[in-house]
């Protein structure tokens, strides 16, 4: 299923850009976040392909959320982000993807995240690896992706480029951290996946659309998302007792899990 869903994904990444093209309006939606026609073209074609695909297996699409359609979780469901990084495409500078998992057991077993503006496509499964495809004109072969065993002594942390906060400052302080970049949406899993940062610790709020295809492709590239507690993310959330239905809590998605741990303490 993972080359159909890598195939969906090009099909929504169209009309993503379709919409890019243009001179687009923005809406703002209940929760204050902003949508545009972007966003619901891609999901269309994704909740059509879907049904296609897989008949009977629920789907938690962001759009649809959002207009009140918000299905209970079961043992086997998709998550849908038909646009993540809607700050990204409204300021054009490329860094949004279309991002689509399967969760099986609470697990993300199968993901697929592409960026439709910069070419690139990650792709992965439980148990057989991930890679990373350039798109163009072609779409490429897959390239094996895996995450970087690191120098502790020197991580490369990424973070949210338009999420900024105190607390990912203080965690990143206790850290020997030799680099810090910025990117946007679903690209910063990615990145780890492929090898090209070691840390990505995200305070604040995101949901389980956002996360989940990046989480699976990241874990099929040997890395990880833990919680604050160093348990593994878990999805299909939808009864919270305290905040929105597939809200994630606070989160660090890593290469290398001793990158977790604070420097020592300096003798001194």
């Amino acid at each position: 299923m993972l080359a159909d869903l890598e195939h969906l994904a090009l099909a929504a990444g169209r009309e993503v850009l379709a919409v890019y093209g243009t001179d687009f309006t923005v809406e703002q939606k209940a929760d204050a976040s902003s949508v545009t026609q972007a966003d619901t073209r891609a999901e269309a074609v994704i909740l059509d392909g879907l049904a296609r695909l897989a008949p009977g297996v629920p789907v938690v699409a962001e759009e649809q959320v959002a207009a009140g359609h918000c299905p209970r979780a079961t043992p086997l469901f998709f998550l849908v982000d038909p646009l993540d990084g809607t700050r990204e495409f409204v300021s054009r500078n490329g860094e949004f993807t279309v991002n689509i998992a399967l969760i099986e057991d609470s697990i993300p077993v199968l993901g697929v995240v592409y960026a439709p503006a910069l070419g690139i496509l990650y792709a992965g499964a439980a148990g057989h690896g991930a890679h990373k495809r350039t798109v163009g004109d072609e779409l490429g072969a897959p390239q094996r992706i895996g995450v970087n065993t690191c120098d502790v002594s020197g991580v490369r942390a990424i973070a949210s480029r338009s999420h900024a906060d105190g607390q990912t400052g203080a965690w990143l302080d206790a850290r020997p951290i030799a680099s810090l970049c910025s990117a946007g949406s679903s690209l910063k899993f990615g990145l780890l996946a492929e090898g090209a940062a070691d840390v990505y610790p995200r305070f604040g709020r995101t949901m389980e659309w956002d996360t989940a295809a990046g989480d699976a492709v990241l874990r099929a590239a040997g890395g990880g998302v833990v919680t604050l507690d160093g348990a593994p993310l878990r999805y299909g959330k939808d009864a919270p007792q305290d905040d929105a239905p597939y809200a994630n809590p606070f989160f660090i998605a890593f290469g290398d899990r001793r990158v977790l741990d604070p420097a020592p303490a300096r003798a001194g």
